[in-house]
């Protein structure tokens, strides 16, 4: 039996359990909200190239970008400490990037060089970084979710304020993962966030094919933890949500289901076709919801920002995402002679 989870804090009490629909929120305050606009744009500059680079033929294996869906990313981990883990899927180049990993290790892994943040061992779809609490990236569709709940349960048995995060996307909710995982945190009220981000296609497949139920915020009734559905272009909502949600977690309130529903407007990997299963005109009209130029214009729209500051974030993230593709191209290849390297624990061990 799991032992009770120690905490001075009064245990605060959890949303209703019903999905929640949350739309608009006010603009957090403008240190941070710049921080919010900086931090989308590196993610999608770094994207672009990294696009750009795998059509040059740099970049062995698959290459799955996070075009379309940066305020998620963004808005959540804004809300995270090095300490807290997070546990994401192929399309994890944001989360890492959010999480903390440096522009020049994200291209320099996806280069396969040694200067990367798997040393090169990796690629796009292995991204780690203990030291910033990226936890590791899977092509395995489902995981990340039973791995965040144990991490929560780990906090929970060390008495910590750590939370756990799991970013999935809607492909993921019918897998048997989602409910082993969800069930078991909500049981234990562990601190873990399920962040499932609707990007509508599971590879080439609507989602709203798949299932008689396309939303999934209110599947958190069936398991007792709050479920909301938020607008997933919206950084200063979902910052707002997440923000909630993980101070709950932190104070012992146990799990959040947040559904952010959202559009990838590139194909599902490079190289992959960008038609035939959705339309152009679809496409189209989410690309005018691109998450960060509606952020932009708000900033300065409300006062937050003048023009000059949001030309200015932009000069200097294309200088920083420039240095870091650089920084890749002359990084060394992994030494061949260290291939055996971090297979196997070379710890002592004692023995009766």
């Amino acid at each position: 039996m799991a032992k009770q989870r120690k905490t001075t804090a009064q245990k605060p009490k959890p949303q209703a359990k019903q999905a929640q629909s949350m739309a608009g929120a006010p603009l957090p305050d403008r240190d941070t909200a710049l921080a919010l606009y900086r931090q989308m744009l590196t993610i999608r500059r770094c994207e672009e190239q990294l696009a750009r680079s795998y059509q040059a033929g740099l970049i062995p294996g698959a290459c799955h970008t996070y075009v379309g869906e940066e305020a998620i990313a963004t808005g959540v981990c804004a809300h995270l400490r090095d300490d807290d883990a997070v546990f994401s899927t192929h399309r994890g180049h944001g989360h890492a990037l959010a999480k903390g990993v440096p522009p020049n290790e994200l291209v320099a892994e996806l280069f396969g060089k040694a200067t990367g943040c798997s040393q090169g061992r990796g690629g796009s779809m292995h991204l780690f970084s203990p030291e910033v609490g990226m936890m590791g990236t899977s092509g395995i569709v489902g995981p990340c979710i039973l791995q965040a709940a144990g991490a929560g349960y780990s906090f929970m048995l060390l008495g910590v304020d750590r939370v756990g995060v799991a970013f999935f996307g809607d492909g993921a909710v019918a897998n048997g993962a989602f409910h082993e995982g969800i069930n078991l945190a909500t049981t234990w009220e562990l601190p873990v966030l399920f962040v499932c981000e609707n990007n509508q296609f599971a590879t080439e497949v609507a989602f709203a094919n798949t299932t008689k139920n396309p939303e999934v915020a209110n599947r958190a009734a069936a398991y007792g933890l709050p479920g909301i559905a938020v607008d997933g272009n919206d950084v200063a909502l979902i910052y707002q949500i997440a923000g909630e949600a993980v101070e709950r977690a932190r104070a012992g309130g146990g799990p959040t289901l947040i559904e952010c529903k959202t559009y990838r407007t590139r194909p599902h990997a490079e190289g992959m076709r960008d038609g035939g299963y959705r339309s152009l005109e679809e496409v189209e009209a989410w690309k005018k919801r691109d998450p960060i130029a509606t952020f932009a214009a708000r900033l300065v729209k409300e006062g937050a920002a003048r023009q000059t500051e949001i030309d200015g974030i932009e000069s200097a993230v294309d200088a920083e995402v420039a240095a870091a593709v650089q920084f890749a191209h002359d990084s060394p290849w992994p030494d061949p002679a260290t291939v055996a390297d971090h297979i196997f624990s070379h710890g002592s061990q004692t023995h009766a």
